[in-house]
């Protein structure tokens, strides 16, 4: 045994887990991973409004469930319960009517379950647009939703917006 502990000290520092003055266990990978992972989400969360600025409808399709599980809730009455229904809305959104100006995600934040193959989001959005050239905006919309990752990918499953009632 004690042949083997020198040796289980050397692959532990050649692959990154323990330093070579120490048997301390590091843990910058997982966290460097989950890096990563935020990262992705935020742009997967990005994409789910910036697909407008070029119309790219699979950006748009790629970035939310493509399912009976995917829902949407903004501050108008519609509410969007499935990913067939999302199509209703792509006449508008492809209109040359409707011109995307810019959008900004503020104070994103994001946060994994345990599990780490689901995560929430918050984030203050300013989606800034414009139908038949007047203002069709939201600004300072609050924005949560959960992301779950499936086959590999990140995707939005459920998304809710809203305005403050005190401002």
């Amino acid at each position: 045994m004690k042949r083997l502990m020198p040796f289980a000290a050397a692959v532990m520092v050649m692959t990154g887990i323990a330093s070579a003055g120490s048997m301390e266990l590091r843990h910058a990978g997982p966290a460097a991973d989950e890096e990563a992972e935020k990262r992705e989400i935020a742009r997967v969360v990005s994409s789910v409004i910036g697909w407008a600025k070029d119309k790219d409808l699979d950006l748009f399709f790629g970035s939310i469930a493509n399912d009976e599980d995917y829902i949407s809730v903004t501050p108008g009455k519609r509410v969007v319960k499935r990913f067939e229904d999302v199509k209703q809305s792509v006449p508008f959104w492809m209109s040359p009517d409707f011109k995307y100006v810019r959008h900004e995600l503020k104070d994103l934040e994001i946060t994994f379950a345990r599990g780490g193959q689901v995560a929430w989001f918050y984030c203050v959005l300013d989606d800034i647009n414009t139908y038949k050239g007047e203002p069709a905006s939201w600004e300072n919309a609050r924005w949560t939703g959960v992301v779950e990752k499936r086959d590999g990918k990140w995707i939005v499953v459920s998304q809710h917006f809203s305005f403050a009632s005190d401002k």
